[in-house]
């Protein structure tokens, strides 16, 4: 294993191309993860292109060295395990700069259960990700003293909005549907390509506001990297025994869109 994959540490990548050893110090800007399965990964080239979005957008390092950046994350990524690797950018007291996180993928649950969060929607940044990261980790760990999974955030006007750490999606008969994109969204990859997924199966794919009792007859999904599809049980919807079988079938062809990690990352460039 390479000394920019050691396991549990982080890694600094520098211009020239070189990685040396990080401590968790610095402000966490903005941070991108998905999962490696035995060297094989989904929607890598749209992760890059979100990362780089939010670090041009944060005034991060350029295009060009934050492209050569995730260039040499996925070169080092191991061909081999479960992993959770997690990009970053950080303020530091010399200024901006990257850094690596590689961790062993926490098991693949295949329900959730939501707890919504009472109050306004507290993001600064909710388009990026990372930026509130405290708070939504904060969020995370009262849903689990709630005794739910994930939490649910939801707009002043009572639409859902999305999880903590998750996009939300339903469907109307064929047709699936999820909250239309915005400033207060985060664009969520796991999202676009199940998005895609079902419009090449013949489903309509929609966006609309929707409410808590708006979605009280239907099944609705949280999406992630991690996970991907999982059914929701409780707090949102409506949960019967079959849907958990249609989502395991709509999982496997998400996970049939994973390819090595060497083939999926593409330049990204940036105005």
């Amino acid at each position: 294993m390479s000394t920019a994959t050691a396991q549990g540490v982080r890694r600094w990548w520098d211009a020239d191309g070189g990685w040396s050893t990080a401590d968790a110090a610095g402000t966490v800007l903005a941070i991108d993860s998905w999962l490696v399965d035995e060297g094989r990964v989904r929607g890598l080239d749209r992760h890059a292109e979100r990362f780089g979005s939010a670090c041009d957008r944060l005034s991060g390092p350029g295009a060009e060295q934050t492209n050569r950046f995730l260039r040499a994350v996925a070169e080092s990524l191991p061909a081999r395990g479960r992993w959770f690797p997690r990009v970053e950018l950080v303020e530091t007291g010399s200024g901006t700069r990257l850094r690596m996180w590689l961790r062993p993928a926490p098991p693949r649950t295949a329900t959730v259960r939501l707890w919504t969060v009472a109050g306004p929607d507290r993001r600064r940044l909710p388009a990026v990700k990372g930026t509130d990261l405290d708070h939504l980790a904060s969020l995370r760990a009262a849903a689990a003293t709630a005794g739910a999974d994930e939490a649910l955030l939801v707009s002043t006007e009572g639409h859902v909005v999305e999880g903590a750490s998750t996009s939300i999606v339903w469907w109307r008969g064929d047709t699936l549907c999820g909250p239309p994109p915005g400033p207060g969204l985060l664009p969520g990859i796991t999202r676009a390509l199940l998005g895609a997924l079902a419009r090449t199966a013949g489903h309509q794919v929609v966006t609309e506001q929707a409410t808590a009792p708006d979605l009280a007859g239907l099944p609705v999904w949280t999406l992630n990297a991690l996970h991907g599809i999982r059914p929701v049980t409780e707090g949102l919807g409506r949960f019967q025994d079959t849907d958990a079988a249609v989502a395991e079938r709509w999982q496997s062809r998400l996970a049939a869109l994973a390819v090595p990690v060497g083939a999926s990352l593409i330049p990204v460039v940036h105005p």
